[in-house]
């Protein structure tokens, strides 16, 4: 069940409101997942299951995306407003320190909260933050061609586009490595979910000048990357490591950009694995 909770923030503008949805399950240490620009929750569904049996999963619909409320006027959607939210939002929830595991734009989030002390570990898949110029250009364009199409699409063209391996390719091969397993009503939900999504554009013109450049030491850090990634490409997990000197880089062979769905047993592994290597929390 998806529930919501309402928190301060801080922000440029002076102390905020801002409203999250989320969905909770499981026992144990907290672990906080964060999905990609214009996308929801749901893409941690296919692993949530497995995470749950040892962790209390937190999935977050980040603010302007999914169920969540965007974040209020004026407040910007870059890291150093979101970053620090996401803490107000476990403290909200009763939460300190969570494990973090983040997807793209969650996993640059991830790596964030990882750097000032917000997570006790960091899993990031493809996370965000690692390009040159040339290939934030290249995934910022296919991701307002892939926000235009979403958006031109009446709903019963996109329900129809669904029914078939095909047009479930042509909605979603950008994200994943294989489109056409997918159920036709997930891939109905997240289009809807990106063309919708009211914090896009904000957060693209704020990811216009970030590069992640400094190291998350003192707590374990995973960096994944699907083999057959197509908006952030692979090569950005050598950077990602040169910048995190400590952190373990890992491939997803057979994994596209969001690889909870491509791979969710190897997904699953590689999240529990950092997480368990982190040194246990002082209750």
């Amino acid at each position: 069940m998806t529930a919501t909770v309402s928190f301060t923030i801080d922000s440029p503008l002076g102390p905020r409101t801002a409203t999250v949805a989320y969905e909770r399950k499981g026992a144990g240490e907290p672990l906080l997942l964060l999905h990609g620009i214009g996308h929801h929750l749901q893409a941690w569904h296919p692993v949530t299951d497995v995470l749950a049996g040892q962790y209390d999963v937190i999935a977050v619909d980040l603010p302007g995306f999914g169920a969540s409320a965007p974040l209020p006027e004026g407040v910007p959607y870059d890291l150093a407003t979101v970053a620090p939210a996401l803490g107000a939002l476990c403290a909200a929830l009763g939460v300190d320190r969570p494990h973090v595991a983040g997807n793209s734009l969650g996993g640059l989030l991830a790596l964030e909260m990882g750097r000032t002390g917000l997570a006790r570990s960091v899993t990031a898949l493809s996370p965000a933050g690692f390009w040159t110029q040339g290939e934030r250009r290249y995934a910022f364009a296919a991701l307002r061609a892939m926000r235009a199409g979403a958006r031109a699409l009446p709903r019963p063209a996109l329900e129809r586009l669904s029914r078939s391996a095909a047009g479930r390719a042509a909605l979603t091969s950008s994200i994943y490595a294989a489109p056409g397993r997918r159920a036709p009503e997930a891939v109905v939900a997240e289009t809807v979910a990106l063309r919708d999504a009211t914090g896009f554009e904000q957060t693209l013109a704020a990811g216009g000048s970030v590069r992640f450049t400094e190291d998350v030491p003192g707590l374990p850090v995973t960096i994944a990357w699907g083999v057959h990634d197509r908006l952030l490409l692979r090569r950005q997990g050598v950077r990602a490591k040169r910048t995190v000197p400590g952190a373990r880089l890992v491939r997803l062979p057979g994994c596209g950009h969001v690889p909870m769905h491509d791979d969710p047993a190897l997904v699953s592994r590689v999240v529990l694995d950092t997480a368990r290597s982190a040194t246990p929390a002082v209750i």
